[in-house]
């Protein structure tokens, strides 16, 4: 039994063209997939795929085609011809898409291993971001702290008391505080610091050679004294501290110097070891005093005796005259020298300065006028009275006055200054003069008893000794000031408070 013919090529046909149109059917959903995402992969593979099936699917339908039309028209023997070529077409259409598949499967691991190296990429992306930020945050944070740590230093820099100094290795000046302006007292750093040299302020270019030396042996120095010379010539009593800061390799490096004042402390301990040493002279004075004023006590009363019995003109009589004078030079002598030792102090009231000062000047006036010496004064019409002995007090002032005329000569300048310091509640007296000065290797001896620059006989060298005393005895302060060829300043500082508590201030002077 045989099936019809006509269903069997109906079927075949259709399903050719069918198999056309479901092809192209499938390419063009995949070229819209495509273009919605051309890096995906998949939709590459499908594209190749379908392609193959297209070709496929036509060449399978146009062999069928052709088939039927040589068996409908008796052609058998020309389809045996062509049938080896449309299978060899449809075994290379399988070929291409297996091939496509085995190809495509390398690509898809490739694919995932890109996807994964991407993800590992976006990971490290993140991580680099998150790093990035800290290290940014980080750099802030530290940035922040650098700049107060270099403003609380630069603080300390800038309101240091002391001297803090950077310098080359060859001392030229890189940046100093302005504490050291004001101690070498420039006024304007950058002109008259510029290109100087450290080792250009000490008066002794030794102690800079020794300095270095130190350095370069042990890396610093410590505590050095030195004598620095400040911008006006004056110098000062200088400690010396320094280390090298050898800094990055390309550079250089510098000295970093302390450097502190200590005029003040050794002004301070000249005065302690002057105390002490006007103390053990004075208790040697005053038993010396004590043992010679007895014999001349009794040397005086005969010669007085004697006096009295003898008859005024006669040789005799000049004679015990003259030795009545000498005794009581000796008497005022050993006097003094129990006013360096008597440490007791006196009876006080309340006195006027400016009165006294003018009671003085009055005693020496006519000795003034006689060698041309101007008198100038400052008073400060503010100065309260103060509680002074005032018998002490004129001695005081009138050594200070005859000092400085004698300083000044046969012509010159004489200034009395005074000042009220309310803070502190201290007087400040001084006496300046035009004379030639004082040697500085004297300044440190001017106060000792018997020391004396003035010619023998001219002095005794305890006046300034005994108003040391007495204004120590009156809880105030005697120093003095000078170089030579520049005169000389006194400067006497007493409390206004010493005893009876603080001056009121309606009785502050208001006129001299």
């Amino acid at each position: 039994m045989t099936l019809p013919f006509l269903p069997i090529w109906f079927v075949n046909l259709l399903g050719s063209i069918l198999m056309i149109i479901l092809s192209f059917m499938c390419l063009g959903k995949v070229v819209a997939l495509k273009k919605s995402d051309e890096s995906n992969v998949i939709w590459t593979y499908l594209l190749w795929i379908c392609c193959g099936f297209i070709a496929f699917a036509m060449s399978r339908s146009i062999g069928h085609i052709i088939k039927w039309h040589f068996l409908f028209s008796g052609s058998e023997s020309m389809w045996n011809i062509i049938r080896p070529y449309t299978g060899a077409v449809n075994t290379l259409m399988f070929i291409f898409v297996a091939s496509v598949t085995l190809f495509f499967e390398r690509i898809w691991k490739i694919h995932q291993q890109v996807i994964k190296d991407k993800q590992a990429l976006q990971s490290v992306h993140q991580e680099l971001l998150y790093l990035s930020q800290n290290l940014e945050n980080r750099v802030v944070e530290r940035t922040a702290s650098l700049a107060v740590s270099e403003n609380k230093y630069r603080r300390i820099f800038e309101v240091s008391r002391d001297m803090l100094l950077v310098a080359e290795k060859d001392g030229l000046i890189v940046d100093m505080n302005p504490a050291g302006y004001q101690m070498l007292g420039v006024n304007d750093a950058v002109r008259d610091l510029k290109q100087k040299r450290f080792k250009d302020f000490f008066a002794i270019k030794a102690d800079w050679n020794t300095i270095i030396s130190s350095i370069a042996e042990k890396g610093f120095v410590a505590n050095y004294e030195v004598t620095l010379k400040r911008c006006d010539g004056s110098e000062m009593r200088s400690l010396i501290s320094g280390s090298v800061d050898n800094g990055p390799p390309e550079e250089n490096g510098t000295i970093h110097f302390l450097v502190k004042d200590i005029e003040q402390r050794r002004l301070i301990e000249n005065q302690m070891a002057r105390t002490e040493k006007l103390a053990s002279i004075g208790q040697l004075s005053a038993g010396i005093a004590h043992a010679i004023n007895n014999p001349l006590g009794i040397i005086l009363g005969y010669a007085q005796m004697l006096i009295r019995d003898e008859e005024a003109g006669t040789e005799r009589h000049a004679d015990l005259k003259t030795i009545e004078k000498h005794v009581k030079s000796c008497r005022s002598v050993i006097e003094d020298l129990l006013s360096v030792a008597r440490s007791s102090p006196a009876a006080r009231e309340s006195v006027r300065i400016h009165e006294i000062i003018d009671e003085v000047m009055n005693f020496i006036e006519h000795h003034l006028e006689l060698y041309h010496i101007e008198i100038e004064k400052d008073y400060d019409m503010k100065t309260p009275p103060l509680l002074l002995n005032e018998k002490k007090t004129r001695q005081v002032l009138m050594n200070l006055i005859l000092n400085a005329t004698h300083a000044v000569g046969k012509s010159g300048t004489i200034r009395l200054a005074t000042s009220y310091n309310k803070a502190t509640r201290d007087v400040t007296i001084t006496v300046a003069d035009t004379g030639y000065g004082i040697e500085k290797k004297n300044l440190s001896r001017i106060f000792d008893p018997f020391f004396t620059t003035k010619p023998t006989g001219e002095g005794t060298g305890l006046g300034l000794s005994v108003s040391y005393g007495i204004i120590k005895n009156h809880g105030g302060h005697i120093s003095v000031e000078s170089r030579p060829g520049k005169g000389a300043i006194f400067t006497v500082i007493l409390p206004t408070n010493v005893g009876t508590g603080e001056i009121a201030d309606d009785q502050i002077d208001s006129g001299c």
